[in-house]
This record gives structure tokens, C-alpha cells and sequence, in this order.
């Protein structure tokens, strides 16, 4: 799609502008509205698919509810750039997703108008549930819209809401699904399949247009409008699937509505808005709508792309060193063919965690349940107690959601079950939900559990060639979504501990986790520098925490240790448990992700803003080693003497 004049989309500047907007004004201005995001998107990157897909569906919401006053949630917020635009942040979309600039997530310091911004699936009905049920409480006025996709509606949290909302007659509660067949990828399940029979269906097409015809005469009020948004009384119940399906909890359903109909998703949301209690209204779009090269993009419509040539869709620059993922792809499938008990599992998410090629080669032994990771996890212990070993692929933040399913479905049971954490420690510019900073210190706590931060691909292909062998245990293999560093071979082996670095005399000992083994090296080089023996060491699997550690920690006057995860406890401080335990008196300094939600920016920024750069935690040891020295004057440099920070 060319670039249009946004003549105006320029005078939008609040929701309050749409009111005044004709029809023929109102699709003029999704068409700017495309053109801007296809614009701004293809150069930042960012969530295109889904937001192509809301445009006219954005705005009716926004014309019949008055933000914020009436609270807007989007679930996981994928969507949310045109509920940006119109509430007066366009400005802002040159740097969309860079640090200092726009989330690519509803945020509450950006705008009154973001209520929720935590981005993981399927919880929007939660707090849509809360809030409704606050303002009926202290007799507020408002109604609160959730906008949900079908693919969030597979999660099992979406129902436990659902079964609440629907048992409050008077909730001011419109609920919003956005139907469009997908998550990232084709929705799956049974509520994917009986949406998908209604899409499919000949006669669905009868009721979009027996809905179109009456929308276009004269406005519908009362009962009329109501009647033919509601299907009964023409004869179409049993077209209308979901109408059943979600009546039977008790909820009042209205459509499906075609939701690129602006004027026909405003008749349906001012029916719900009116009616005084809980209403879902099912909005049927297309990912990608308007932008040829997203529609005929069969992987996922576009729902995430980096830097794209906005008119042909394809991806600008070069091709990239190999990702962690796709190391973990080609070598899944590998194992995959020599033991036949290897299953895989996804939560929706087959082609970002990479296990497209595995599912391909072996269709039968691969599973997608949906955005329920619950669910994945226990499933998962099923299939090992009959036999199998699965391999559930994830991204790093969202085990957070399926902790108690680790701990004792899999865990409890002694299930050989392998979890593979895609995007684990800072991932940048997703922001604060999507940043994988939990997982090793959350795990910590879990019994025999083995987990395993690989620092090159060759030992990521090693743990998880190991990982697939453990029948009695959970095991876990994280690694980031960032290129895979060139492999760095050890120089010696300490009772599994590979030693990375070794210098004469060594005073410091570096133990460095998965992928910060290479700041781990730069630190050590420094060190070197300034005259200070150090020993680098990758522990390899740092659960369970390994006792060569403990001794060469006894052997040394300093340990520092540094992993991109939370730095609460975290690796290094279960390694200061163990020496505490084992009566070492070397002191120990962790290196690690503070306590904090990270704001989005890119990796390298956010780990130099929190201290992990090689040169900031060297100062520290130098000045750690110089300290010592001065205080028991038995050093071989002289005392006081300070580090020299250009050579760090």
C-alpha cells in the first residue's frame, strides 16, 4: 500500500474527534491510518498484522466508549497501535519500540487512556472483571470494553473470567472478541474449530449481510436492532455457533459482525452498551488487512517484523548470523530421528520458538495447545508418564505462568519432561512483560530440576542431547534471541566446570552464565590487564549448582558472578548459598539483572544500564583486589593504587 496524504488522520488529536465523522470520512481515515502504520512499522519493526486487522473495529470502539473514562483493555496489547494513534500519540511512532520512545504495549506512563499493560495472553477478562466490578461497587459511571482475540481465548484463564462475568447480571462489561482465526499463527482447539466452522459456513455469509442491509437503512433502535444483531429471530440460530456456546454461561452474544463494517461494529457495540449487564460481541477481521503483502503472508500475516520495504513487504538488510533458535530447530529434529520417544510441544507459537521443522518431519509427534501454557506443562507430564520425552518449547517469560505446573505436575512426579526457554534473560524491546529475567531464580527452587545455560551453539547442542536423556527429572535449556556468538572452546575441564580462562596466578575467579560467558571473557582480559590472576569458568549446567565451583571459589580471593537474569536468587546467589554452606570464605559479588521491570530498549543498551558491561564489573574486582590488598598490605602491587579505567 502507497503512502496517502493523512489530511485526516493529522486532525485526529483525541477519540472525541472521531464523533464527528461521516462514514465515507470514517473508512477515508482507516485508510490513512493503514498507510501509517505500514510507514512507520516497516521501519522500526513492530506488531503490523495484528493492528491492520483493528483498524475500523479500534475506531468504532473508540466513537461508541469514551476513553478513559470507560476503560479499554487490550489483551496481550498486540493490537494497540491504533488505540495509540487515536489518543494522540502519531508523533511518537518514529521511535516505536526504541529506547525513549513509544511501547509496543499499552503503557500507563505514556497515557491516561492504557489501563493494562502487562502483554501476556489471555487476562484481559480478568481485569475487565475487576474493573467493572469496582465501578459497580462504588456506582461509578462507565462501562468496561475487553478487546480479546480468539487465540487468547484458548487460555484457560479467559474461561475462569468468563464463568465469573457471566454470573453477574448488571456488570457494565462489553467484551469484544476479535475474531480473525489466529494468534501468531492459525488458532487452534476446539473453540478454533467451531469459530472456523462458522466462518466457513456458506450461510455465515446470509447474516453478515442481512446485518449490512438492515445497518444501512434508517438507525435501528430497542429491540429491532437488537434482534437482528442477536440472530434469533431470523431464523439463523444454528448458523451462529457461538451464540449457544457462550449463552450457555449465561452471557448475552451479539453477531458475528463483519469487523471491517465500521458501521455495523458501532451498532453492535451502542446494543451492548445499552443493554446494562454482560454482552460479548464477536467481530470477525482479517491480520493484515489492507496490505497485500501481510494478507498473502501464510506464516503469521505479519503479526511481528523487524526493518521491511513497506511497499513489496520483504525484509531490509542481510541475512544475519544464525539465531539460538534456529540451532535449537535443526538439532530437535536431529535427535528427533534417532529416538523416537522425542514429542514436542508449543503454545501457539511454532514458528517463533522454532519448531516448524520438527513438527513437519514428525507431524504426529507435535502438539500445539493453543495459548495455554497450564495446560502444555501438565499435558507434558502425561506424555512422559506414558513413555514419551517431550520437549516443550517457550519463550522464557511465560513459564512464569505455568510455575505450580513445573513444580508439581512435573517436578512432584518425577517426569522427564525438557523445557526449551526461547528470548531468556533481556530481550529489549518488547519491554517489561517480555523480557525473560525470572526464569533462574524461579527454578531454583524447583527439586532435581537441571537446567542448563548454553554459551555457544556447540553447547546448546550438547545440553540438549543431554536434557532428552533425563527421565527422572525436569530439565531446562534457556538461551536468548539473539545471534549465536562465534563458540568458545574451554581450556581445561574442572569436574564439568569448562574453564574458559586461566591466567598465572589466579586471584579472581569469573563464573560466568550462558550467554554472558563472553562478557565473562572480557572481564577476564581486564583483569589480565591490570596486572590480576583470574580464572574464567562456564559451570556448563548451573543447576544443580556443580561442588567444583565451591572448591575453585576456596582456591581463589574474589568470585564474581554474572548472569542476565534477576539477580535475586539467582545463580549467583544460590553459589553463595552453597559456599556459605560449605564453610568458604571467599567473598562473593553477583552480577545480574536488578529487581526492576526494564523499560524497553534494545539488549545491549539495558545491560549496560544495569552494570552488565565488561568494564563496570572489572572496576569493581580491581578495586574489590585493591581494597584487600591495602587493608592486609601484603600486595604485590603497591596499596592505593587504582585501577586505570581507560585500560578497563
Amino acid at each position: 500500500m502507497p503512502s496517502a496524504p493523512h489530511r485526516l488522520l493529522e486532525s485526529i488529536r483525541s477519540p472525541h474527534d472521531l464523533r464527528s465523522l461521516s462514514t465515507e470520512q470514517l473508512n477515508q481515515l482507516s485508510t490513512e491510518i493503514r498507510a501509517f502504520l505500514i510507514h512507520h512499522v516497516s521501519q522500526t519493526g513492530g506488531h503490523l498484522g495484528p493492528n491492520l486487522g483493528v483498524v475500523e473495529l479500534t475506531l468504532a470502539v473508540h466513537r461508541v466508549f469514551d476513553s478513559p473514562s470507560d476503560p479499554i483493555i487490550f489483551d496481550t496489547g498486540h493490537q494497540s497501535y491504533v488505540h495509540k494513534i487515536l489518543t494522540g500519540r502519531q508523533q511518537g511512532f518514529g521511535g516505536l519500540r526504541q529506547r525513549g520512545g513509544l511501547s509496543g504495549y499499552p503503557s500507563q506512563a505514556e497515557s491516561p487512556h492504557d489501563w493494562v499493560e502487562n502483554s501476556h495472553a489471555s487476562t484481559s477478562l480478568s481485569y475487565a472483571d475487576g474493573l467493572a466490578k469496582a465501578l459497580r461497587q462504588q456506582r461509578k459511571p462507565g462501562t468496561v470494553v475487553a478487546v480479546i482475540g480468539d487465540g487468547a481465548l484458548t487460555g484457560g484463564m479467559a474461561w475462569e473470567a468468563l464463568n465469573n462475568i457471566a454470573a453477574e447480571e448488571d456488570l457494565p462489561l462489553v467484551i469484544v472478541v476479535n475474531d480473525n482465526g489466529r494468534s501468531y499463527t492459525p488458532t487452534v482447539g476446539g473453540l478454533a474449530k467451531h469459530l472456523s466452522g462458522l466462518r466457513t459456513n456458506p450461510r455465515y455469509e446470509q447474516v453478515l449481510d442481512v446485518v449490512k442491509r438492515n445497518v444501512s437503512r434508517a438507525p435501528l433502535v430497542g429491540s429491532a436492532a437488537y434482534d437482528i444483531l442477536h440472530g434469533i429471530k431470523i431464523g439463523l440460530k444454528d448458523v451462529i455457533a457461538p451464540q449457544g456456546m457462550f449463552s450457555d454461561l449465561g452471557l448475552k452474544y451479539l453477531g458475528p459482525i463483519d469487523g471491517h463494517d465500521i458501521d455495523a461494529v458501532e451498532l453492535a457495540l451502542n446494543q451492548a452498551k445499552q443493554y446494562g449487564g454482560p454482552v460479548l460481541v464477536h467481530c470477525v477481521t482479517r491480520k493484515g488487512n489492507g496490505f497485500k503483502a501481510a494478507e498473502d503472508h501464510e506464516e503469521d500475516r505479519f503479526h511481528a517484523v523487524g526493518k521491511i520495504d513497506k511497499l513489496t513487504g520483504q525484509a531490509l538488510g542481510t541475512k544475519g548470523a544464525e539465531t539460538w533458535t534456529e540451532v535449537f530447530s535443526e538439532e530437535l529434529v536431529r535427535l528427533g530421528a534417532s529416538d523416537p520417544t522425542i514429542v514436542a510441544i508449543t503454545a501457539a507459537m511454532m514458528y517463533p520458538t522454532g519448531l516448524a521443522r520438527f513438527a513437519a518431519a514428525f507431524p504426529d509427534r507435535f502438539f500445539d495447545v493453543g495459548i495455554a501454557e497450564q495446560h502444555a506443562v501438565t499435558s507434558a507430564a502425561g506424555l512422559a508418564m506414558g513413555g514419551l520425552h517431550p520437549v516443550v518449547a517457550i519463550y522464557s517469560t511465560f513459564l512464569n505462568r505455568a510455575f505450580d505446573q513445573v513444580l508439581m505436575d512435573v517436578a512432584l512426579h518425577r517426569c522427564g519432561v525438557t523445557f526449551v526457554l526461547d528470548r531468556a534473560g533481556v530481550t529489549g524491546n518488547d519491554g517489561a512483560s517480555h523480557n525473560g529475567m525470572w526464569d533462574m531464580s524461579i527454578l531454583q527452587v524447583v527439586p532435581g530440576l537441571h537446567l542448563s545455560a548454553p554459551r555457544d551453539a556447540t553447547r546448546l547442542r550438547e545440553a540438549l542431547a543431554t536434557a532428552t536423556t533425563i527421565a527422572d527429572a525436569p530439565s531446562v535449556v534457556r538461551y536468548s534471541k539473539e545471534a549465536v556468538p562465534d563458540d568458545m572452546a574451554a581450556v581445561d575441564c574442572v569436574d564439568g566446570v569448562d574453564v574458559l580462562l586461566r591466567t598465572e596466578h589466579p586471584r579472581v575467579l569469573v563464573v560466568a552464565y550462558g550467554q554472558m560467558a563472553g562478557t565473562g571473557l572480557a572481564v577476564g582480559h581486564r583483569l589480565s590487564d591490570q596486572g590480576i590472576g583470574v580464572t574464567v569458568v562456564d559451570p556448563v549446567w548451573a543447576l544443580p549448582c556443580n561442588p567444583a565451583l565451591v572448591r575453585l571459589a576456596a582456591e581463589h580471593e574474589l568470585v564474581i558472578s554474572i548472569e542476565d537474569s534477576g539477580i535475586v536468587g539467582g545463580c549467583g546467589s544460590r553459589l553463595a548459598q552453597e559456599l556459605r554452606f560449605a564453610d568458604v570464605s571467599t567473598p562473593l559479588r553477583e552480577f545480574g539483572i536488578e529487581q526492576r521491570f526494564l523499560q524497553h530498549a534494545s539488549r545491549s543498551e539495558l545491560l549496560e544500564e544495569v552494570g552488565l558491561a565488561p568494564q563496570a564489573i572489572a572496576r569493581y574486582a580491581v578495586e574489590a583486589i585493591v581494597k584487600g590488598e591495602s587493608t592486609l598490605s601484603d600486595s604485590p602491587l603497591e596499596p592505593g593504587v587504582k585501577p586505570d579505567d581507560a585500560s578497563l
